[in-house]
């Protein structure tokens, strides 16, 4: 790609998406190998900067990285030099100077990303900012849709849950609208972003918002559950989770309105009989535990498209 850092998919053209997916479709076949190890990113430094606690994404990238052959470095906040006050950009400096090429970043604060990429010579993969923005996530999600589908383009997601402080939400708007899918987002109002009469919100594409779940699943093709964020229940934003559940939960009942085919998805951590019952996480329809394994193969994608020497994939 003739870029250098992911920080979301808002700039990301067609082209550049279809490329990455199309990548991550070798990447899948390397993970298939005995030997799931290829030499494009040998002597490659990948920094994994972690502000916040993280078990799916940090190992995903983790992986992403050993099986390209890169040294892999994992860096929290916690016992860092950050807990003695050292400031964002000096923390970069330092990474910049032991020889960082790549830092994937995840951060409580939005935008923190773009601070890092504008003082990093090598790439920033954003890993998730605040409630802003997590890329890798949509690319995967993305990449799961076309695997089922074999497409994107014509078909209706439906989104589910806690819009307003998701940032998987706003990356998926970006990601599933530039590929050509109608985006449907569903939650309680108080939960849900104000996109205005005409479903258009500034800074974001059009979307169709709708409140009932019972009758919008109806035209979905895709149903992504949201987790739920308990926090917010002190905030007054949820009057209960019984209520959540009664009005927004995806169960067995509701995914029988959906379309004919219809794949559940989730990002993760689920709360199980909250957002989604068990027996539709685990069911036939529920593809969660292949959006895990793609989030590997999406960024091996991602690493090999910024750092990567081409001439290096098809070694075994």
């Amino acid at each position: 790609m003739d870029r250098k850092d992911v920080l979301d998919l808002d700039d990301f053209s067609r082209e550049e998406i279809e490329e990455v997916l199309s990548t991550a479709e070798a990447m899948r076949e390397v993970l298939s190998r005995p030997i799931r190890r290829v030499p494009p990113l040998r002597g490659k430094t990948i920094i994994n900067l972690f502000y916040e606690p993280s078990t799916r994404t940090r190992i995903s990238f983790e992986l992403a990285a050993k099986n390209l052959s890169a040294d892999v470095v994992n860096v929290s906040a916690s016992g860092s030099s950050v807990e003695k006050g050292e400031s964002l950009v000096d923390t970069i400096r330092t990474l910049q100077a032991l020889g960082a090429d790549v830092v994937v970043m995840r951060h409580p604060m939005a935008g923190a990303p773009y601070l890092v990429a504008q003082h990093l010579r090598g790439s920033v993969i954003n890993a998730g900012d605040g409630c802003h923005a997590h890329p890798t996530q949509a690319l995967l999600d993305l990449f799961t849709i076309r695997q089922k589908f074999r497409r994107i383009h014509g078909l209706t997601v439906l989104i589910v849950g806690d819009i307003l402080y998701s940032r998987v939400a706003r990356s998926n708007i970006w990601g599933l609208t530039r590929m050509g899918a109608r985006v449907i987002l569903c939650g309680p109002p108080t939960l849900m972003p104000d996109f205005g009469t005409n479903g258009h919100r500034a800074g974001l594409p059009p979307v169709e918002v709708c409140h009932d779940l019972d009758r919008c699943i109806e035209r979905a093709d895709v149903v992504m559950a949201l987790r739920i964020q308990r926090e917010r229940q002190d905030g007054g934003l949820l009057p209960s989770l019984r209520e959540y559940v009664k009005l927004y939960q995806i169960n067995r009942e509701r995914m029988l309105r959906a379309r004919p085919g219809a794949l559940v998805m989730h990002p993760g951590p689920m709360n199980e009989g909250i957002e989604i019952a068990p027996d539709v996480a685990r069911g036939d329809q529920s593809v969660i535990e292949e959006q895990v394994t793609n989030g590997v193969a999406v960024r091996m994608a991602l690493l090999y498209l910024l750092a990567g020497e081409r001439a290096g994939l098809a070694v075994a």
